[in-house]
Parts: C-alpha cells; structure tokens; sequence
C-alpha cells in the first residue's frame, strides 16, 4: 500500500480550506484517510493559514509516507524540514 499526505479539500465554491491528511494513494481526493494530521486555510491571516501535528508528520514520514509537492511546500515554508532515515 503506498501512503502519501496530502491535501483533502472542504469548504464552498471560492472558500476553500484544506485537512493535511495521510491516505491510501489510491483512494480519492476526498476519500477515507488514515489520519489527519493538520490543516490549511488559505484565506485566513498569514498566522493562521497552517497548523500542523509535527510529530505525526515525522513520524509517518520515517514510516515510507510520500510527500505531495502542495503539502511539502507548506512543510517548507512552516521549517519543517524533513529527512529521510538511511536504509
């Protein structure tokens, strides 16, 4: 099973606001999760905009979770900087 995280939208036309999710790759975008993990609104104040469960998203990552290129921008811009363990 490959597990990523990433964005699962909510919210209406024009006000959008995401979960940070970890999921089955294959499942659709607003399908069933394994675990959420943070969340992202976009519209709200710079301070506001993302709030995540940084050990969480560690630890998924240390488990094999791929990393969707929205989501590691927000990782990004919030310095959370992630490696990878050595195999």
């Amino acid at each position: 099973m490959s597990v990523k995280i990433r964005l699962k939208r909510f919210g209406t036309k024009k006000r959008p606001y995401y979960r940070i999710v970890v999921m089955d790759s294959r499942k659709p975008r607003d399908g069933r999760t394994l675990e959420e993990v943070g969340y992202y609104h976009p519209i709200e104040a710079e301070d506001k905009q993302v709030k995540l469960d940084t050990d969480r998203v560690k630890d998924w990552i240390l488990k094999g979770a791929q990393v969707t290129p929205t989501v590691k921008k927000l990782l990004n811009k919030n310095e959370i900087y992630i490696q990878r363990k050595a195999d």
